[in-house]
């Protein structure tokens, strides 16, 4: 039987063996990985993931910037992110308004992302990352999840606006 330690789904792990779930689920659209395109600042990305590491060294380290912008994939774009994480110098605040910035252009520039957020209704919204326990809920779902609290903050102007 396999048994992964970051392994989410127990009501699956419980009733088969051997198997790795990987089909992403309904709200998949939410995460930042997920490839719906959103263009800022004169680039189009293909995902969230990589316009957000991007930003993170701007103005400061415009060849780190275009290096991820020229990445494959949103979890390259990360790598490069934690290989350069020392000259990050924005504070646990300013990340989280680059963010919210660029969430709003991702549901504004994609409607079915829009469609998605506005299905969650008014449930809770939460990045179950058992890595993160910033953005996420973290290993033992006590992270700040402040992905989810922006997910939720956008939502709710949509409904006001509506």
């Amino acid at each position: 039987m396999i048994k992964l330690n970051q392994y989410r789904d127990t009501w699956l792990s419980e009733k088969m063996n051997e198997f790795i779930g990987f089909y992403p689920r309904e709200f998949y659209p939410l995460d930042n990985f997920s490839s719906f395109k959103v263009e800022w600042d004169g680039y189009l990305y293909a995902s969230l993931e990589e316009a957000f590491q991007s930003a993170l060294f701007l103005p400061d380290y415009p060849e780190i910037a275009d290096k991820i912008r020229n990445s494959h994939s949103a979890h390259e774009a990360q790598k490069i992110m934690f290989e350069n994480e020392d000259k990050v110098k924005y504070s646990d605040e300013e990340k989280i308004e680059i963010m919210e910035k660029l969430l709003r252009l991702k549901v504004e520039q994609n409607p079915y992302v829009k469609k998605k957020l506005l299905e969650t209704k008014d449930y809770l919204i939460v990045e179950d990352s058992p890595k993160d326990s910033f953005w996420g809920c973290g290993e033992k779902r006590d992270g700040e999840n402040n992905l989810g609290k922006l997910w939720m903050k956008i939502r709710k102007d949509l409904k006001e606006k509506e």
